[in-house]
């Protein structure tokens, strides 16, 4: 099996395990390549490359991180070992610092000056209703202009200009208080933008950590990663990028843009946002470029799932050793939790959910199954849903909660009703025994 440490060698790794779709009739950059990747996705299929989009000279790479079976493979392990696999890596003492050196395959190319083109990019229109075409799969390296740190983020990044990018950035951001920072000063705050990137480092980049997201992405592979400093910012960017761009976020300027397709599965809103002067576009030879579809599967997956469900089983298994499984699923943006137990007594599932409420903000709906219950599959949990659920003594409700501003359900100040559901099985209410299974067949030995 190949070793993944970038897009390349992971693309390898996916042909080898049957998971990537590879597209070469042409597909339109408005709407069409979207679609198809998140067909892709929601089909179960893997990751997608598209070699000849519609106007383009580069291919263009989709859903790296759209499963939790290619989350799997990203991070080497077992499917049913991911979360355990992200807590360790999130922990600060298995960072592993990058490694600075001078070389960086995607200086093979440099461009700069009144020659630097934005829409010369394979930059796709997502969703029938985005504001234009936006850099969504990219990675925004910055550096703390107090301590020097380094740090990797999202940001929605919409073409405004041939040199000009609307910069999205929420202001609990570590890149928005660097940002602050230098607007203090009145000076400009340095970035790059990293795209087409071992998965490593693009889920490193969804996680909330403290330190430089590149210890995440080091010990997630058991190696640092390879940086180079930029051509035109003073800013470490890993070595082994496909495209980098290049420029600054100038003090006290805004323009809009937006809307853009959201987790939560509505169009964002339009945002007046600091903007992005490019002042060099970066790239390897014959590079690939890299989007992260907007408002689905992978958006959710790298932002709201991989660097929380660490979090959650900690609090949940605080309350109860007999928690055997926890998973955000996607088709939850990042809202429900299911949780997988080997009930010790009836009010534990109870515990279990208002735990998991507490370990974050977000979690709005919490699903406690059995063992017998496939936490992965939206099948097998309304399964139990409807079969297990009393919906009059098995759920509870904790009414004035604070969940997410942006979720639909709650009002502008985030506040809603969180629920919580017992969808275990109560052998004392009416003992059905046990549950009929066949096990999956291998059907290439019969076909």
């Amino acid at each position: 099996m190949t070793e993944t440490h970038d897009l390349r060698s992971y693309i390898d790794r996916l042909k080898e395990s049957g998971q990537l779709v590879c597209i070469d009739r042409p597909v339109s950059l408005q709407h069409e390549l979207a679609n198809v990747a998140a067909a892709v996705a929601r089909q179960g299929r893997g990751a997608v490359l598209f070699n000849h989009p519609i106007g383009a000279s580069w291919p263009v790479f989709a859903g790296a991180v759209a499963t939790p079976a290619l989350a799997a493979l990203s991070l080497g392990c077992d499917l049913n070992r991911v979360s355990e696999v992200m807590g360790r890596v999130l922990e600060v003492e298995q960072g592993i610092p990058p490694v600075r050196g001078d070389d960086a395959a995607w200086k093979a190319n440099v461009i700069t000056g009144d020659a630097i083109d934005l829409n010369q990019l394979p930059i796709p229109v997502h969703g029938a209703n985005d504001g234009g075409p936006f850099i969504t799969g990219g990675v925004t390296v910055s550096k703390d202009p107090v301590s020097g740190r380094g740090n990797l983020s999202y940001n929605r990044m919409q073409v405004l200009e041939k040199r000009l990018l609307g910069f999205n950035v929420n202001i609990w951001r570590h890149v928005m208080q660097f940002y602050k920072v230098m607007e203090s000063r009145n000076e400009p705050l340095p970035l790059a933008i990293a795209i087409g990137l071992d998965p490593a480092i693009m889920i490193a980049a969804g996680a909330r950590y403290d330190g430089d997201e590149l210890y995440i992405a080091g010990a997630i592979r058991g190696r640092g990663v390879p940086v180079s400093k930029g051509v035109t910012v003073d800013v470490d960017i890993p070595a082994e990028a496909e495209i980098v761009i290049e420029g600054y976020l100038p003090p006290h300027e805004r323009r809009n843009e937006g809307p853009l397709a959201e987790f939560h599965g509505y169009y964002g809103e339009l945002w007046e946002s600091p903007v992005f002067h490019v002042t060099a576009i970066c790239y390897r030879d014959a590079p690939i470029f890299q989007t992260i579809v907007p408002g689905a599967s992978e958006h959710i997956y790298i932002g709201n799932v991989l660097p929380r469900e660490p979090l959650l089983m900690r609090f949940v298994r605080h309350v109860s050793n007999n928690v055997t499984g926890l998973h955000i699923p996607p088709y939850g943006n990042g809202f429900l939790a299911i949780v997988q137990m080997q009930k010790g007594n009836a009010g534990e599932p109870k515990n279990v959910a208002l735990a998991a409420f507490t370990a974050h903000v977000n979690i709005k709906k919490v699903i406690v199954v059995d063992e017998d219950i496939n936490i992965y599959d939206p099948a097998d949990i309304l399964w139990a849903l409807t079969n297990r659920v009393d919906w009059g003594r098995d759920t509870f409700l904790v009414p004035g909660a604070l969940g997410h501003e942006m979720d639909p359900t709650a009002d502008v100040h985030g506040i809603h009703t969180k629920i919580g559901i017992d969808a275990t099985y109560k052998p004392e209410r009416r003992a059905y025994g046990e549950r009929i299974r066949y096990p999956d067949v291998d059907l290439t030995q019969y076909i």
